[in-house]
């Protein structure tokens, strides 16, 4: 077995209007609307390429928070994230290795295990499969996997977690994800029963964008700028 993730997967795009407190992202490009009718192949071609553009602005708009500014939001997103565990308390919560100026949340997970939070990491069996997961506990020692992501080095797999915690790359208004094209939340998400998602990301990385037919939003997403009660509506607690 190889590799931990913090991978994300599929998406779109789009633009939105700024809002109180996100910057605009006048800026982004523009996807082509892939409408409801089948694509000549250079219509798939030239959507690929919108959305390889896409990405690559949602990571260097991302890189751009660095310093003081970036600890203070990953502080605010790791609040949220802990009182909204210490109220639904999931028998397993699935975190994520920060990659590429993800949120880092690594004073979060310490916490969460100190209160009793049974956490485990993504782990990549291979290319074009789910995601598997091991137990993990923040401090422990960690090995470097293929792909270059740190994975427990006693690696004890578990069964997918109740509720996970997906990094993303970029996110709409209604909770759809946009991540690195692997796919692997996508398939490891796929199975019944769907587990809770909590999606973590930066204000800057919300946009619009189209979505496929397959496309499942997650629950709810957290970022510098949500409450509580925003990001999560609702006792989640029946899911698990």
């Amino acid at each position: 077995m190889s590799g931990a993730a913090s991978t994300s997967e599929e998406g779109d795009d789009s633009t939105p209007a700024a809002s109180p407190g996100r910057p605009s992202q006048k800026d982004a490009p523009k996807q082509q609307s892939t409408g409801t009718g089948a694509l000549s192949d250079e219509a798939v071609q030239a959507a690929k390429a919108a959305k390889a553009a896409l990405r690559r602005h949602l990571k260097a708009e991302r890189a751009s928070l660095d310093g003081p500014g970036k600890r203070e939001r990953d502080l605010r997103i790791g609040e949220q994230v802990v009182a909204w565990w210490r109220r639904t308390r999931p028998p397993l919560l699935a975190v994520y290795w920060p990659l590429d100026g993800e949120p880092d949340l690594h004073d979060t997970y310490a916490l969460l295990a100190h209160e009793g939070a049974a956490l485990a990491l993504p782990v990549v069996v291979q290319r074009h499969a789910p995601l598997a997961f091991a137990a993990w506990t923040p401090g422990e020692a960690m090995l470097t996997d293929p792909m270059g992501i740190a994975i427990p080095g006693d690696l004890r797999t578990v069964a997918r977690p109740a509720a996970l915690l997906v990094p993303c790359l970029g996110f709409d208004e209604r909770g759809y994800r946009l991540g690195y094209g692997g796919g692997f939340y996508d398939r490891t998400l796929a199975p019944a029963p769907r587990p809770f998602t909590l999606g973590i990301a930066y204000a800057c990385q919300q946009l619009r964008f189209d979505v496929d037919s397959h496309d499942v939003p997650l629950d709810a997403v957290v970022t510098e700028l949500t409450s509580l009660d925003q990001a999560v509506s609702g006792d989640q607690t029946d899911s698990y």
